[in-house]
């Protein structure tokens, strides 16, 4: 870990600032260490998440990270390992950079002072600069998933190294302070005091055989062909998480935690010490300890292991890998029998309800009422976020979360909460997605994404259908926040969407708005409430009608395309834009279009009867 310890969020653990990450601190930066150096051991097993590993494809176990807390200013527990990164620190006064200088060893030349939480430069003669001293903001990145300290002394002497390979005049010296990094009006150049030499920063340098994999692995990289890039540690390229979530379903979200049976469950080592006890005197003394460990009878453990023997969780239902959206749209739209509060999906139909309210409304309301199919509360969920390791510079190769792969387990989290589900009318959508106009703008989109350099954290089937639940999912999300007082940013999104035609796969046009956190609390119902098919109506109503219209149009409404890769239509900040935490898609692939109708007023709508967008609401 750091000097300090720096507090993070658990969902964050997994992603802004997972291994390989470079998180900033109150004072300095660090750097995430792998997984084989945390203390995660076979208690933080995920249990009962086999579906979830299945439709995954996920062949190890999970588990959650280890956790502490700050206390008196002290942590306790287990904190995730780190190491300050970048190692060159650099004087914001004279531009100086200094070498670890947290490390310095004894015997060198003058370190820089300490001044209270602040290094101090001394300057190049250990005299006179006093200014104060931060992390060099740039790091040396590779598509390989490779990182290291850009290497300065390398910049500043590129000709005089070409010229002469096999000596060098002016040595690298990591505790004497001779290198500058100063800005000119071509961008930033390094400078020796030694000898005089210099030399730009560029934009890509080798990634050779003098660097490290990752600043703690102490391993060399392989032959590289292209070089890596040098970056400023805030640029998104620098690490871009590889996470997955799904939601845990029937049959696994009905298994009651914390009885007998789940605790023994969970302990293979209670199991095997029963099964191995041999004569009747020493099993019922192993029944006995067993039961007071689980604070039960002996008879109630009898009873847990005979369950487990007869198959429990699952009793004889196997679970496969599958089509995980059609999955949880089927446990979302399907009531479950014999339903308890504690399981962890737990959901109520108001789609009788819905239907009522819906006969008895007319004019703008009733027409887009009338495109909503089933209104669902999810009055619990759980969430599992896995992370399976880190990309770097947008490249194809994905650096496991131990950095080998070999470990046999990913760390993962559990996350509660609830949310408000609904479906639209497939006889509408068929009708509205067959149309020439739609489909033309909508394979524009299909063909951008194939064709540019956006990766996506998901990639969709680009279709209509899809392009009109996310834009009216991201619509309802800025409902929720300005009708429902939610803050956008806890609010999170998942889309079921497939056009029908195909036999073994059926159509799905969903979309579930929900709250999940590192809590076993979860929410506080709030957003539940907003299911009732009254409260409901007004948010699909204020979110289609105000997809009419934004406050940058006729500029916004007029783009056929803009924002990364040109991946979105009429969407901005001002009208369709969510959260980046919201977003499931990174901010890409909104159109109004497919919610209001073009601003000429050319093309049909989903929900009818409307004004185009830019006209009067």
């Amino acid at each position: 870990m750091a000097d300090e310890p720096i507090p993070v969020r658990l969902s964050h653990l997994l992603q802004y600032c997972a291994v390989g990450a470079v998180v900033r601190g109150p004072d300095y930066l660090v750097t995430v260490k792998d997984t084989r150096t945390w203390t995660c051991g076979v208690e933080h097993q995920i249990q009962h998440v086999e579906q979830v590993r299945a439709v995954l494809g996920i062949g190890g176990t999970l588990r959650s990270p280890p956790v502490a807390r700050i206390e008196d200013g002290r942590p306790t527990g287990q904190p995730i390992p780190a190491m300050r990164f970048p190692g060159w620190m650099r004087c914001a006064r004279c531009a100086l950079l200094h070498y670890r200088p947290w490390r310095r060893a004894a015997g060198t030349a003058p370190p820089p002072r300490r001044r209270g939480e602040s290094w101090v430069c001394g300057g190049a003669d250990g005299r006179g600069c006093q200014g104060r001293l931060e992390q060099a903001p740039w790091v040396l990145a590779h598509a390989c998933g490779h990182l290291a300290d850009v290497p300065w002394h390398r910049l500043a002497h590129p000709e005089r190294e070409s010229r002469h390979p096999g000596r060098r005049r002016c040595r690298a010296d990591w505790d004497d302070p001779y290198l500058q990094v100063v800005a000119t009006d071509r961008g930033h150049e390094v400078r020796c005091g030694r000898c005089r030499a210099s030399g730009p920063l560029p934009q890509r340098f080798s990634f050779g055989e003098w660097a490290w994999r990752q600043p703690w692995f102490r391993e060399r990289p392989e032959p590289l062909d292209e070089p890596a890039w040098v970056l400023e540690i805030n640029d998104v390229r620098v690490h871009a998480p590889d996470t997955v979530t799904a939601l845990v379903i029937p049959p696994e979200s009905r298994i009651r935690r914390g009885t007998v049976i789940d605790r023994l469950f969970g302990s293979s080592d209670r199991q095997e010490a029963l099964r191995g006890a041999r004569g009747g005197l020493h099993r019922k003394t192993v029944l006995r300890r067993i039961a007071r460990d689980l604070r039960c009878t002996p008879d109630e453990v009898e009873e847990a292991l005979a369950g487990i023997d007869r198959g429990y969780p699952l009793y004889g239902r196997s679970i496969a890998g599958g089509d995980l959206p059609q999955s949880e749209y089927r446990a979302l739209v399907e009531p479950i029998p014999d339903l308890r509060e504690d399981e962890d999906f737990v959901t109520a139909h108001h789609t009788e309800a819905w239907s009522t309210l819906v006969r008895g409304l007319d004019g703008a309301a009733g027409r887009i009422a009338g495109a909503v199919d089933r209104l669902i509360a999810v009055e619990r969920l759980k969430e599992i976020l896995v992370f399976r390791g880190f990309r770097r510079l947008g490249g194809e190769t994905v650096t496991p979360p131990d950095l080998t792969g070999e470990s046999g387990w990913l760390p993962a989290l559990e996350l509660y909460g609830e949310g408000v589900f609904c479906t639209l009318r497939e006889d509408r959508l068929r009708r509205w997605e067959a149309d020439e106009t739609v489909c033309r703008r909508a394979q524009a989109f299909a063909e951008r994404l194939a064709g540019g350099p956006v990766r996506l954290p998901t990639t969709p089937q680009v279709s209509p259908r899809f392009l009109l639940l996310h834009t009216l999912a991201h619509l309802l999300i800025r409902a929720l926040e300005s009708h429902a007082g939610y803050p956008a940013a806890s609010l999170k999104e998942r889309i079921y969407s497939r056009p029908g035609g195909e036999p073994d796969q059926p159509p799905l046009a969903g979309i579930l708005i929900y709250v999940a956190v590192a809590d076993t609390e979860g929410s506080l119902g709030g957003l539940v409430r907003q299911a009732r098919p009254r409260r409901f109506l007004r948010l699909l109503t204020a979110a289609v009608e105000t997809a009419g219209w934004c406050s940058m149009d006729p500029v916004c409404g007029e783009r056929e395309g803009h924002g990364p890769g040109l991946l979105n239509g009429a969407a901005c900040h001002a009208c369709a834009l969510a959260p980046e935490p919201s977003c499931a898609y990174g901010n890409v692939l909104l159109d109004r279009t497919f919610v209001a109708g073009a601003a000429d007023g050319s093309g049909p709508t989903l929900f009818g009867g409307k004004a185009p967008m830019g006209g009067a609401a």
